[in-house]
């Protein structure tokens, strides 16, 4: 299936993207081979192979969900600069924000 190059200007055009002239066609020429390429799999007898859809045995091994200890607050704030009532104070980054 030959791709035009007015069809590579057309989705460029709707991807708002710019092309030479000389990219166009060598677009279109390249777009052309990858769905030549892409027709041959039509070409391919699938009769009786099952679906596939992981080639690899991936199996999801869940653990159970145990909660664990968090982490120390005092000693978690020994490394903050600033704290208060609890939280962690950093500095505003919006203006007009005040403190944060």
């Amino acid at each position: 299936m030959k791709i035009s190059e007015e069809e590579v200007r057309h989705v460029a055009n709707l991807s708002k993207l710019k092309f030479s002239d000389d990219e166009t066609t060598e677009f279109a020429t390249t777009l052309t081979k990858i769905v030549d390429m892409v027709e041959l799999l039509n070409e391919v007898d699938t009769q009786g192979v099952p679906f596939t859809s992981n080639v690899a045995d991936n199996i999801n091994y869940m653990r159970e969900d145990v909660s664990v200890a968090g982490w120390d607050r005092e000693q978690l704030f020994k490394n903050v600069p600033e704290h208060e009532d609890g939280l962690i104070k950093v500095p505003a980054i919006i203006d007009e924000g005040g403190d944060a």
